[in-house]
């Protein structure tokens, strides 16, 4: 009875001690953020004493049972300024409230990683915070560099970043001179299919900025990513929200010079918004009731706009439901005229005058859902869906002067036409489950799972050809153009679908055994499947020289009434029993892949005392990829069939040593592979107007990958608040590399091909950003940033024979895709006057000449020119509430080039088409005319203007 006396006298002495003490609470906020995003994880110490807590994922904190008096709060976040707060007064049984807001600070702590707020990141000195402290290489871009460089999309926010660039009118990303094939893009960490055949990544040209919080581009190697790895990883981060509740609502409207003034076509039935609702029927029933001519797209200037809202609410005492919404549309039209050309071993097509009407919409709805369940567990759901259509109205040989060699009724050649009117619409669904669980103070838990799938298909393209073109533009109305009728496919229609559906999933359990050590264990891994199909109908010309009176109104040429008297249509498969004329058919060409990936991997932080961060990381995977083809053109005894099965042991080794507080030393070797895609191992041949371009089932066959040694070391200085400096040198040796080739004959169709034993890549990234001008509040008013990136490659050629040929008539060569010379610069203004806060960029950027597709035999190479960009963007913030924004993209509106080296051009076609050629004689004795640069594509893209009107609720 008397210890129990006693020992309730000792709990109520000190539940009066407690009553008699106070507390301490308050709120974190980061000041690098756009909005005062809340700062988690951050210490708060009571300076002096051991008593102290750490923020919670809300930036909340609380420090219960502190005797009354007065203290100074200490604070601190790694890579921030540690605020001290002094003369907090501490009242028995009160709780006293302490709000703060941290900044980056140009003197960095020695911590390794960033956890808990690097996926929230979004300004420029929050995201070099990041990157000083990250193990692994990682350059970022954040939505608030986003927003004042008016950057609209995924694709041109990470040419912004040192060492990569853009392919000129797509998404298609270069990094380090290395192109698409050596990308990985991930969503959240989660893989993503590509939206095109041509490409193995998603077309980041889709992601608008509306949707993006930051972009990270790690360009070294780590066993968490997936061993196809080469160039490097690009991973988006969807945009969060964790605050107050809030709309923003924009309008705008877009203008380019070229296309100010035009009668805009489109093609017939497809909406404004870019959908098409006649998937469904069958495309000879497409055909029999819908015409073949464009229609008018009923405006020349595009559209711009967008909603974005999100809110909080407290769910019971520890959690919290977060969501971001946000939906947009935009619309483009762009104008090109120049030449297309295709010439190969001798000149097949040529149309010095040729336009493109080109009528682009992409629509954009995100939803973000964070559920905070308290502070050691959060889990989210992302739901993401883009619609890219494009409606493009090709007109060739405008000018009567368009050249075929396979002409019949044109002696000469000349007076060839073309006119394609396509439609590509791409729908992408995405959808996403990740979380993060702290099991304990040593374990965390992150995971992931995501399916994925893309509708990428081009419905009803036609194509019709005429002969005599020359004749149409003469103003005699008894002299016509006539239908050309070489091969029945000449005029066509075309319909082609893709589907890509994909699991993948992500698990990595991190293990904290000393405040030294820390290790990694996980897995992740992809299942992937593609489905191609498509189907082609001929109009077959019944009589030679059936004239068109109107070249305008193809529609009365190809009516339902002239079937059997002026044309048939004709299929390639027909249905079984019946005939290939008038009536529907198979599908012409299909083929299907399947590919799995699956890996596990572990890894070690190690830190030495103040100066040493170690990481050392092994990862196993296992890979395969089959793919079964049924496609034309193909010899009978093919297998129409291939696989590959592979395990990799693929080790990697990340350094970095503190020179200074502010300076780091970084190495970094691994090795990697490179896996062929489905579009590079199925021989389907796309055919444009001027170029042709298959796969290659041989690329699974032994070697099926490509194995790739990377080493790196870099230099980098924290100079200041928002400001580095950093310079790094790379090395790649790539054994059995994969290249585009031209191949050596008439139709000079493009396939991949494993051209040789090895290539060498080897370059040097200088980085400078430096703030020029503050104002006397130590903000930012003048900053200037600039990266060049240099860049030599080599590779060995050989002979190469399978199911396809390819052969050189020299011994080695540069890589396809590598930019010697890479340059990205921008000027930043930024002046507070009041309430008004415009900011002005210019921005820069450069990429030199590169290889497009390597030349085989006799023919040259395919070269990309180089092309220098500068844009100039104005956002005027009027008050906290309203926006008004414009830009002027593509100010230097340079020709935009694809060239073939030294090609084959007749002395006769070279006069009457005035090309200039030098005189060379050949092996064999025989003169030969050549061009040292002919151009396959020359066009101007003209000056984009936009302007913006934006308001925040």
């Amino acid at each position: 009875m008397k210890q129990f006396f006693l020992y309730t006298l000792f709990l109520f002495s000190i539940a009066i001690q407690a009553q008699e003490n106070g507390s301490i609470s308050g709120t974190l906020t980061d000041k690098e953020s756009a909005d005062g995003q809340p700062l988690p994880f951050a210490s708060i110490v009571i300076k002096g004493t051991t008593q102290g807590t750490t923020s919670d994922f809300d930036g909340n904190y609380i420090i219960e049972n502190v005797v009354p008096g007065t203290y100074t709060l200490e604070i601190s976040f790694v890579g921030y300024e540690t605020k001290e707060v002094p003369n907090v007064v501490v009242v028995s049984g009160q709780t006293v409230t302490i709000n703060e807001t941290l900044g980056a600070s140009a003197a960095q702590l020695d911590e390794v990683i960033v956890t808990g707020t690097g996926s929230r990141k979004e300004s420029v000195q929050a995201l070099l915070v990041e990157q000083q402290n990250a193990v692994v290489q990682k350059q970022s871009i954040g939505a608030d560099e986003l927003a004042s460089k008016g950057v609209s999309n995924a694709a041109v926010a990470v040419t912004k970043i040192s060492g990569i660039s853009k392919q000129e009118g797509g998404g298609n990303v270069y990094v380090r001179g290395l192109g698409d094939r050596y990308l990985n893009t991930t969503y959240n960490g989660l893989t993503l299919p590509a939206n095109d055949i041509e490409k193995k990544n998603m077309d980041l040209g889709l992601f608008s900025s509306d949707v993006i919080q930051n972009i990270g581009v790690s360009k070294t190697y780590a066993a968490n990513f997936y061993g196809d790895f080469a160039a490097g990883n690009v991973n988006i981060v969807a945009k969060e929200h964790s605050g107050k509740f809030f709309i923003d609502a924009d309008l705008g409207s877009n203008a380019n010079t070229n296309a100010i003034g035009k009668n805009f076509v489109k093609s017939e039935g497809t909406g404004y918004f870019g959908f098409y609702n006649r998937y469904q029927n069958n495309p000879f029933a497409v055909i029999l009731s819908h015409g073949v001519d464009p229609i008018s797209a009923g405006a020349n200037t595009g559209v711009a706009g967008s909603i974005s809202a999100g809110n909080s609410w407290d769910v019971g005492e520890e959690s919290k439901l977060s969501v971001f919404a946000t939906t947009s549309f935009g619309s483009n039209f762009e104008y090109r005229r120049g030449q297309a050309a295709n010439v190969t071993g001798a000149a097949n097509t040529i149309f010095q005058d040729s336009e493109i009407f080109e009528f682009s919409r992409t629509t954009t709805a995100m939803a973000n859902i964070v559920y905070r369940v308290n502070g050691d567990h959060k889990i989210k759901y992302n739901s993401l869906f883009i619609n890219d259509a494009t409606d493009e109205v090709g007109r060739f040989g405008i000018d009567g002067n368009g050249f075929n060699r396979n002409t019949i009724a044109d002696i000469d050649d000349f007076g060839f036409f073309t006119q394609n009117v396509q439609f590509e619409q791409d729908m992408i669904f995405v959808n996403q489950l990740t979380g993060t669980s702290r099991l304990n103070d040593k374990i965390k838990v992150d995971y992931g799972i995501g399916y994925n799938t893309v509708l990428a298909r081009q419905p009803d393209r036609k194509r019709i050809a005429l002969e005599q073109y020359d004749r149409a533009l003469d103003n005699d109305p008894t002299t016509n153009a006539i239908l050309y009728r070489n091969i029945e496919f000449d005029n066509q229609r075309y319909f082609q679908d893709i589907e890509d559906n994909e699991v993948n999933g992500r698990i990595n359990l991190e293990y904290t055994a000393s405040d030294a050590l820390t290790f990694n264990f996980g897995y992740n891994g992809r299942s992937k499947e593609r489905n191609f199909e498509n189907q082609r109908y001929g109009y077959s010309i019944i009589n030679p020289n059936t004239e068109v009176q109107d070249p305008t109104n193809f529609n009365d040429v190809f009516a339902n009434e002239n079937i059997g008297t002026i044309f048939n249509t004709s299929v390639f498969r027909p249905l079984e029993g019946l005939g290939s004329e008038n009536l529907p058919g198979q599908l012409e060409n299909t083929y299907s892949g399947q590919l799995d990936v699956h890996a596990i991997y572990a890894d070690a932080i190690y830190t030495i005392g103040e100066k040493w961060s170690i990481v050392p990381g092994i990862r196993l995977e296992q890979f395969n990829q089959t793919i079964s083809y049924n496609v034309i053109n193909l010899a009978f005894n093919n297998p129409g069939s291939n696989e590959a099965k592979e395990t990799f042991f693929l080790p990697s080794l990340n350094v970095k040593y503190a020179l200074k507080e502010d300076q780091n030393l970084r190495f970094s070797a691994s090795r990697t592979v490179s896996n062929p895609e489905f579009k590079e191992v199925a021989p389907f041949v796309y055919e444009n107007v001027t170029d042709r371009v298959g796969g290659n089932p041989d690329l699974l066959n032994d070697p099926a990958f490509s194995t790739i040694l990377n080493l790196d070391a870099k230099y980098e200085w924290f100079m200041g608040r928002g400001e580095i400096f950093s310079v790094g040198a790379f090395a790649k040796v790539i054994n059995d590399p994969v290249n585009l080739v031209s191949a050596n004959d008439a139709t000079g169709t493009q396939r991949f091909f494993r051209t040789g034993d090895k290539a060498e890549v080897f370059g040097v990234e200088v980085e400078a950003r430096k703030t020029l001008l503050r104002d006397t509040e130590e903000n930012n008013v003048l900053t200037a940033g600039a990266n060049i990136t240099l860049t030599t490659t080599n590779q060995d050629l050989k002979t190469v024979s399978g199911t396809f040929n390819t052969n050189f008539n020299r011994d080695s060569d540069e890589l396809q895709g590598a930019s010697p010379v890479l340059i990205n610069t921008d000027l930043s203004y930024s002046p507070t006057f009041g309430n008004y806060k415009p900011v002005a960029n210019l921005v820069f950027s450069y990429f030199s000449d590169r290889i497009d597709a390597l030349g085989s035999g006799q023919i040259g190479n395919i070269i990309e020119k180089g092309v220098p960009t500068l844009d100039f963007i104005w956002k005027n913030q009027i008050n906290e509430h309203f926006e008004i924004n414009a830009s002027f993209k593509n100010i230097l509106n340079p020709t935009i080039e694809r060239v073939r080296e030294n090609a084959v051009i007749g002395q006769s076609l070279a006069t009457d088409l005035n090309i200039p050629v030098v005189t060379v004689v050949s092996e064999n004795g025989q003169e030969e005319f050549i061009s040292p640069e002919f151009a396959l594509s020359s066009f101007k893209r003209g000056v984009n203007i936009s302007l913006q009107l934006k308001y925040k609720f």
